[in-house]
């Protein structure tokens, strides 16, 4: 294909050096009677052949509020022009299929509709950064876009692996990516600015991640480079040390562990991650999440092996769960309010059980687990049920609850009739609980510790006397127990 025959020529124009133009290009930039560039903002315009008229787009990133809508404008008008007898030379900055969106586009488009194309190679930005940062992106450097990485709450790449972040073009860009990579990096976290790789006006800024919005070199070509952090910091990491422990040279008992055989150690490490929380402790909860981390990535890797399920799919399920239970989030729904949010997930789950095929025989408390403490199963019940509806207007009915039971124990005439009483009782309290929004499970189990703590003193005390708790009055222990609150005011 040439000029004068139609068709879509999409051409690279290189990193920025006239210089690292291709044979090829530049021989088709010679013949070529006109050309449409994607910006004119690039430093080989300023040495193309004279005789070549220049069109460009930039005008469309004055007009539009986002770049994916300048992008689709740019796509309808080349394929417009690529439609004419002549055909249409459209150039890019780097090389037409690398952190380019209108390439690819333009490409399938015209390929649909049976337009000729032709792509004319470019050397891409990512020779000269590699270069000027001295190192291989291989085995698996990550590349991410600025606009995408900064849009998002949680960097999307693993940390043990290095990341290119392009087209870091100004201070809000880079500011934006910092917050994100915070979530993960530390602030001294040591990173590598790249600016205008290729050119003669090449920098490349060593500092820390705190600093990269404060660089006076941020321009149209900046890239970042991310170090990774240490290698044992991703979940591919950890899921490959599992596996490992499950191969046939691993560990005999992790090899010999079932979904049946890891059952208590999965409840166990649950329990101690909320003794943890309940301390206040952070190194310890740090700790004791990667405990319950491994267990969850055991029963994946049990799964893998068995045919049943992947790690991949245990994670898509949960995103795929949350967005659709999330439309306040994720779509257009309008929620006021933390009820409004209960109101319409409820509703979200009766509509997934319908699909699913249980809409009729499973009830909205069929879903409270029925292994959970006696206590969290109580308030999960009734926290259900109110979200539909059936619940007390005010907690002055609630207070009369309470008294009307624990009058009806005080009433009971057999051990049977006293039992029964004792729960309702236990109940009553626990939606008196519910309508403080205290969790029951957490009061009950700080006021566990709490007596645990000053019962501890009340012993101390009586070592230090050389007394037997067993020889002492409750008048004698009530004393010290006294003192013990005393010592926590």
């Amino acid at each position: 294909m040439s000029e004068s025959t139609p068709g879509i020529t999409i051409l690279g124009l290189g990193p920025g050096d006239p210089a690292q133009l291709t044979r090829q290009a530049w021989d088709w930039l010679q013949q070529a009677p006109e050309i449409y560039l994607r910006t004119a903002q690039h430093p080989v315009v300023a040495g193309f052949p004279p005789q070549l008229k220049v069109h460009a787009f930039d005008e469309y990133y004055e007009k539009a509020d986002k770049f994916e809508e300048v992008y689709a404008q740019i796509v309808e008008r080349v394929l417009e022009l690529g439609r004419r007898p002549q055909g249409v030379t459209y150039a890019v900055p780097g090389h037409p299929f690398v952190a380019e969106a209108t390439g690819p586009e333009i490409a399938r488009r015209a390929r649909e509709e049976g337009l000729p194309v032709r792509v004319i190679e470019g050397l891409s930005f990512l020779e000269p950064v590699f270069s000027a940062l001295g190192i291989d992106p291989f085995p698996r450097t990550a590349l991410m876009d600025a606009f995408e990485l900064g849009a998002l709450h949680h960097p999307n790449f693993p940390p043990d692996s290095p990341a290119l972040i392009t087209q870091i073009y100004d201070t809000f860009s880079a500011s934006a990516v910092k917050l994100v990579l915070n979530a993960v990096y530390p602030d001294e976290h040591p990173v590598r600015l790249v600016h205008a790789a290729g050119t003669t006006e090449q920098v490349v800024e060593d500092c820390k991640l705190f600093e990269i919005d404060r660089s006076p070199h941020i321009g149209l070509l900046t890239a970042l480079y991310v170090p990774p952090l240490a290698a044992d910091t991703s979940l591919e990491a950890f899921q490959e040390v599992v596996a490992r422990l499950r191969a046939p040279d691993g560990c005999p008992w992790d090899m010999e562990q079932t979904h049946a055989t890891l059952r208590k150690y999965l409840l166990e490490e649950t329990y101690e991650a909320l003794e943890a929380l309940d301390a206040k402790d952070p190194a310890g909860l740090r700790e004791e999440l990667g405990d319950l981390m491994l267990q969850i990535v055991l029963h994946a890797q049990i799964g893998v092996e068995e045919g049943e399920f992947s790690m991949a799919e245990i994670l898509q399920g949960i995103n795929q769960k949350i967005v659709r239970r999330h439309p306040h989030v994720f779509g257009e729904m309008k929620i006021t309010g933390v009820d409004g949010v209960l109101v319409n997930w409820q509703k979200l789950k009766e509509m997934e059980r319908e699909e699913n095929g249980v809409g009729d025989t499973k009830g909205m408390l069929d879903g409270v687990p029925i292994i959970l403490p006696a206590l969290s199963q109580s308030q999960e019940i009734q926290d259900r049920a109110a979200r539909v509806g059936f619940d007390w207007p005010e907690i002055s009915p609630v207070f009369a609850k309470v008294f009307e039971e624990l009058e009806e124990v005080r009433s009971a005439d057999t051990d049977v009739a006293r039992i029964g009483e004792l729960g309702d009782l236990l109940f009553a309290v626990v939606n008196l609980v519910r309508w403080y929004a205290v969790d029951a499970e957490s009061a009950l189990r700080a006021a566990n510790q709490k007596f645990r703590r000053r019962f501890a003193y009340i012993e101390k005390r009586a070592r230090e006397a050389n007394r037997e708790l067993t020889s002492m009055t409750l008048a004698e222990m009530d004393v010290w127990w006294d003192e013990a609150k005393a010592l926590e005011d």
